[in-house]
């Protein structure tokens, strides 16, 4: 275990020093930059005056000043940066014990009076293993003297407020692998008490050092699906913020809108695409297109959405915002040198979320934009206005 740990930190600092700075929310480590320009109102003061400003919107001399943020303004479209209180990802506020109990496979012999919840509790098994090995549907109806395979394996009782990634590196096995064991499905959403399996050795071998620097690689599609932190039974899913200022906490769970906004989705910055969606000439495949721009050009919300990610979590694209749009859709903004949003923001299409830069593994200062429906990228010129 040790010689693993070695191996996945030198191979992160490898990582980090390849990646240009991310000026980042403050919260994530960082000091603050700088300040607010202006301290917030107390409660005896009187209210911000109008905006006078002008078309252009810089201020006239002889106006009163709006104490409002920018980004408080709605439709407002800014390139301003604040020092926002930001936590640290979901994945890493919940630590995991690996306690997973080890079952083999039997078979169970319903009682009068059993529920498959009671099931579950006797056999250790989770509720949807024996449910897929008994061809079992909603609402899971047995009877007594019914006989239940109940599938053997490694299953890790969820509590509240663990994410499927912290999960997965408490384990050393990749969190793709739990999603396809476990027939996971959208929205991802794991529940306090619910039981998943592990896969990997059933007598709880350990992991070797790739196994486990793999379960500390993370791309998107595990940041979709393994991000939000799980939900007690009493517990909704946390409402969108309407400004920066506020911050969720890091066991609140993010969720998309019931659907995609009307107007479709818009170019996030005005610029060349350098490389296209999928293969290219080397074989690389590339999940989004590459759009050249200068650095600090304003990144644009490609439609109305709830922020589900703000970080620099994933090594190859630097700076990376991530939104979801309802209906299925993710639009996805990497090597940006400023972040300028909080996970679980309400954002409108147009609203500047972060400034470009060469963050990550970028050619050249560039925007990394993808888009996705479920957890199948799309090329996003089939979707954005032909220009």
């Amino acid at each position: 275990m040790r010689h693993a740990g070695v191996l996945v930190s030198l191979a992160t600092l490898a990582l980090t020093a390849c990646i240009p700075h991310v000026d980042r929310p403050a919260g994530y480590g960082n000091a603050p930059q700088r300040p607010y320009r202006d301290p917030p109102p107390r409660r005896d003061d009187p209210p911000p005056p109008r905006d006078n400003t002008s078309r252009d919107d810089s201020p006239r001399e002889d106006t009163p000043r709006d104490d409002r943020q920018p980004q408080d303004i709605p439709g407002r479209d800014t390139g301003e940066v604040t020092t926002l209180p930001a936590p640290r990802p979901a994945w890493e506020a919940r630590p995991v014990s690996a306690d997973a109990k080890t079952i083999p496979d039997t078979t169970y012999v319903v009682r009068p009076g059993d529920t498959l919840s009671r099931v579950v509790d006797r056999s250790g098994a989770s509720l949807e293993a024996i449910a897929r090995a008994n061809d079992l549907e909603s609402p899971y109806s047995i009877q007594a003297g019914q006989r239940l395979q109940i599938p053997g394996g490694r299953y890790h009782q969820v509590r509240r407020g663990e994410t499927g990634i912290a999960i997965a590196r408490a384990y050393g096995v990749e969190w793709s692998r739990i999603v396809a064991a476990n027939a996971l499905v959208e929205p991802y959403v794991l529940r306090a008490d619910q039981r998943i399996q592990i896969p990997g050795e059933p007598s709880g071998g350990t992991a070797s050092a790739s196994e486990r620097a793999r379960a500390f690689t993370l791309d998107i599609d595990d940041i979709l699906t393994g991000g939000e932190p799980a939900l007690a039974s009493n517990q909704a899913p946390a409402r969108p913020i309407a400004t920066p200022r506020r911050v969720l906490p890091s066991n609140a769970v993010v969720t998309a809108p019931a659907r995609l906004a009307s107007g479709g989705f818009l170019w996030p910055v005005d610029g060349k695409v350098v490389k296209r969606f999928g293969h290219g000439a080397s074989g690389e495949r590339n999940d989004g297109i590459k759009i050249a721009v200068p650095v600090s050009t304003p990144i644009h919300a490609a439609a109305d959405g709830v922020v589900a990610y703000v970080g620099d979590g994933i090594a190859a694209l630097g700076g990376l915002v991530i939104i979801k749009h309802g209906g299925g859709w993710t639009s996805v903004y990497g090597h940006a040198s400023k972040l300028l949003v909080q996970r679980g923001q309400s954002v409108k299409r147009g609203q500047t979320i972060a400034l470009s830069g060469d963050t990550g593994f970028a050619d050249r200062p560039e925007l990394h934009f993808e888009l996705r429906k479920g957890r199948t990228p799309v090329d996003p010129t089939s979707q954005l206005p032909r220009t």
